[in-house]
């Protein structure tokens, strides 16, 4: 059974909350420093992107409202396929400025497809 809309989004804000939740408190020297951090935060970036995609398959046109779409899985790509290229510095300001912002446009997404299922259910649309 294919996922909906509302399932590839509230796993991006998933993954928004666990990166600031890792980045808590963290320099970008530390950051640089500890691997494990680098995986972890290049891992909830993968998801994200991965989760984008299959966004734009099954929603193209809510995909298309997220102002980082095609950031956002460009990030994957490079992350799962050059990463001997990434640039860690990159990464870090990524993190702290812009999956904050994304995280956002995703809950108010979210949002608005649960107000539409209320407001189907209360009229007894499908």
């Amino acid at each position: 059974m294919p996922r909906d809309a509302a399932a590839y989004l509230s796993e991006i804000v998933e993954a928004c909350d666990s990166i600031e939740s890792i980045l808590s408190g963290v320099t970008l020297e530390g950051y640089v420093a500890s691997r494990e951090k680098r995986s972890a935060i290049e891992r909830e970036f993968i998801l994200i992107g991965e989760a984008t995609v299959q966004l734009h398959r099954v929603a193209p046109g809510l995909c298309g409202r997220l102002s980082h779409g095609q950031l956002a899985i460009g990030m994957r790509n490079v992350l799962t396929h050059d990463y001997v290229s990434v640039d860690h510095e990159s990464v870090f300001e990524t993190a702290l400025e812009d999956a904050p912002r994304f995280r956002q446009e995703c809950t108010d997404l979210l949002k608005e497809l649960r107000g539409d299922e209320v407001n189907r259910a209360g009229t007894g649309a499908d």
